[in-house]
């Protein structure tokens, strides 16, 4: 499967962005899906990850209750809403499919992922 995150920008502290990432290729409807970021210089860091059918997510502890996670299957994409943004909230957010439904103990490392598309940019300004 093909991802392409989109939705980047500049926003300042406190305001919302909503990024977007779409899948071609294999059937998106069977894989998990989830959402890394990555600061310069830094190593990949888990942010929020859904599975297959939308039932179910988790959520890193940094972001938990300020961004949203959805899906779209008809449409084949992914969405992660982030309200209440913060300055170490900037990043490249990457977009990765897994398993269709993801593991504990796996969900929040890159490994636990097959699929990885470009990153999009947000920075957050204080």
């Amino acid at each position: 499967v093909q991802l392409q995150a989109s939705g980047g920008g500049l926003v300042q502290a406190g305001g919302s962005l909503r990024l977007s990432c779409a899948a071609s290729g294999r059937k998106f409807s069977e894989y998990s899906m989830g959402w890394f970021r990555q600061a310069p210089g830094k190593e990949r860091n888990f942010v929020a990850v859904i599975n297959a059918d939308g039932g179910r997510t988790s959520y890193a502890d940094s972001v938990n209750g300020r961004f949203t996670i959805s899906r779209d299957n008809a449409k084949n994409t992914v969405s992660l809403h982030m309200s209440t943004l913060k300055p170490e909230d900037t990043g490249v957010y990457i977009c990765a499919a897994g398993p269709r439904e993801y593991r504990a103990n796996f969900y929040s490392s890159p490994i636990g992922y097959s699929f990885w598309g470009q990153g999009t940019l947000v920075t957050v300004s204080s």
